[in-house]
Parts: C-alpha cells; sequence; structure tokens
C-alpha cells in the first residue's frame, strides 16, 4: 500500500478534511522553510570562506551581513513553528486605547496602530480597519482592526497590554518631556466550528451616526453598531461598513471573540496574568517603554529585549521583541 495515498474517507467530513488539509499546508510549509534556511546557509559558509581565502573584506562583509539575516528568519521559523495554541492560527482583533493625557496619548496611540499595520503589511497580513475615533486635536480616541493571515493572532497575543512612549511633545510650546501610555488588547476571531453561545438577553445593541474625518465618508444615518455584554462589560462596535446591517454583523462577531479571549484566560494562567495588567493605564502596568528624548530606546520590560532605533520599531519592526515574548510565553507554559 502506498503510504503517501490519500484516505479516501477523508472527504466524509469537510470540516474536518479542510483543518487537516490546512495543518498539513502548514506543516509542508514550516518543513520548505528549514530546508531554504539550511540550503541557503551551506552556500554563505562557502561564500564566506571563498572572501576570507581571497581576502575580499568586502564581500566577507556583505556576507556576515547575509548571516545575520538568515540567523532572524531561523529564529522567527522556529518561533512559529511553536505557535500551536488553540488559536494561534486564527486571525485576530487589535484594539489600541490611548490612557490618559488628551492630545498626547490620542496621538501615542495613533503612532502605535501605525506601527501595528506597519508590521503586519510587511509580514504579508492584511488588515481591515473595524472602528476607528478619531482624537478631537490629532491621533485617536480609539480603534479597532482585523489581522487577517495564517498564526495572526499567535504571533501578536503577546502583545496585549499597556505601553509608555517619552518624548519631546510637539504639542507642547514650551518643549517639555511628556510621558504617555496607551494600551493593546489583542483576541482571536472565531472560528467557524467553534461555538460561542451569546444569550441577546444579555445584551444591549446602541446604533449611532458614524464618526469620520468628514466629507462622503461620513454617514448621515445612524449605521454605526455598539453592543454591551452586560454579563462581562465588554463592549464592542463597528462603524466601518455603510450598512447598519454589516455592522450589526461584525459586532456580533467580534463579541464572540472576546468572549472567546475571556474563555481562554481562563485556561491560561499566563493569560489571566496578562489581563490583570490591564487594569490601569498608567505606572506600573506597562510591558514596554518607547523613549524617543533624552536618549532613544526601546525596551520590552517583561524579556528585557532592547532596541537603540525607535524610528525602525514605530515603523513595523518589531520582530526580535515578538520573538522573544512567544519563546518566554511557550517556556513557561
Amino acid at each position: 500500500m502506498n503510504a503517501r495515498a490519500e484516505d479516501p474517507d477523508l472527504w466524509n467530513d469537510p470540516d474536518a478534511a479542510q483543518k487537516l488539509m490546512q495543518e498539513r499546508t502548514s506543516l509542508a510549509g514550516q518543513i520548505a522553510a528549514v530546508s531554504e534556511i539550511s540550503s541557503e546557509l551551506e552556500d554563505l559558509i562557502g561564500l564566506a570562506a571563498m572572501a576570507e581565502e581571497d581576502g575580499d573584506d568586502a564581500s566577507l562583509d556583505e556576507t556576515k551581513d547575509m548571516l545575520v539575516a538568515l540567523a532572524d528568519r531561523a529564529a522567527k521559523a522556529e518561533t512559529e513553528a511553536l505557535l500551536s495554541g488553540e488559536a494561534d492560527s486564527n486571525n485576530c482583533f487589535l484594539e489600541v486605547h490611548p490612557g490618559a493625557g488628551g492630545t498626547e496619548s490620542n496621538d501615542w496611540a495613533s503612532m502605535l496602530l501605525r506601527m501595528y499595520v506597519r508590521w503586519a503589511q510587511k509580514n504579508g497580513f492584511k488588515v481591515e480597519v473595524i472602528d476607528e475615533q478619531p482624537g478631537e486635536e490629532a491621533g485617536i480616541k480609539s480603534a479597532t482592526v482585523q489581522v487577517r493571515g495564517h498564526n495572526a493572532y499567535g504571533w501578536l497575543k503577546t502583545e496585549s497590554g499597556v505601553h509608555r512612549l517619552v518624548r519631546i511633545s510637539p504639542y507642547d510650546s514650551n518643549a517639555r518631556r511628556h510621558t504617555s501610555f496607551a494600551s493593546v488588547w489583542v483576541y482571536p476571531e472565531v472560528d467557524d466550528k467553534i461555538d460561542i453561545e451569546v444569550n441577546e438577553s444579555d445584551c444591549r445593541v446602541d446604533t449611532f451616526r458614524a464618526s469620520g474625518a468628514g466629507g462622503q465618508h461620513v454617514n448621515t444615518t445612524d449605521s454605526a453598531v455598539r453592543i454591551t455584554h452586560m454579563p462581562t462589560g465588554i463592549v464592542v462596535q463597528c462603524q466601518n461598513e455603510r450598512s447598519q446591517h454589516k455592522n450589526r454583523a461584525t459586532a456580533w462577531n467580534m463579541l464572540k471573540a472576546r468572549l472567546y479571549e475571556l474563555e481562554l484566560q481562563k485556561r491560561e494562567e499566563e493569560a489571566a496574568a496578562t489581563a490583570a495588567s490591564k487594569t490601569d493605564i498608567g505606572w506600573g502596568h506597562q510591558i514596554r517603554s518607547y523613549v524617543l528624548q533624552p536618549y532613544q530606546m526601546v525596551k520590552d520590560l517583561r524579556t528585557q529585549v532592547e532596541s537603540p532605533s525607535p524610528d525602525d520599531v514605530l515603523d513595523g519592526y518589531i520582530d526580535p521583541f515578538l520573538t522573544a515574548s512567544l519563546a518566554q510565553r511557550v517556556g513557561g507554559e
């Protein structure tokens, strides 16, 4: 019998078959990545040896840079292989909320949102704005985006928490240094095969007029939808569609996702500790600090990983922070 032959009964259960094929594709991709990295490593070692033998310092330096980049890819592939949590492969929702501080914090929340959008785009994920409330002068009062792609939740799940910014304020005429806070919350989109029961009598549904920058993109009817889940206090809202029906459907999906994340937290001690750290958006609760003045440094307070280039980090280069926090979390489970 051919061991590679497909089980003739495989597609008797289409949902199970589809899930199995997705797992197979994921594993095949991981194996291909390892083979590719191993092959490139052999080639680069050979090139380095030749450059050293010829005394070609320029080629040797270039090969070293390529080896460093390959090491980063290998580390990322190693971490991705560890993303085996129940919802790691799912799409996710990411919320950003400013702390106290008005325009300063609103602007910082907008900078954080841009950072995650840039990271997602650079890594092949698709991003859709679900809800965004602009600040009165600058930045945002809140925003929710959906990140779609394989392992979106797995990669971003450790980003939930408070992020602290220190900089010379562009909104302060006296050019004083300001400290701002914003919170990030990441939760997985609920898979169609996961049954989350929501009692509609436990929910309050409100409709309101969508807000925005003005012009033709602002609705003139109450198409935006907000749902409040009374037992848990969870509030979700959506205003990205002109249709109230579509916004309502998306909001219900978001609520189910939040309730699912709540259940995951109950199962994971560390996730529960992470949730506790979100109680206050302020001092003593931050997971990462971004310092632009008087020196430049981004430091993760959980893993101690640092970067001397805040501009690169805020432009979406957060992979070292993600990799370290994920490795720490997997190692602690």
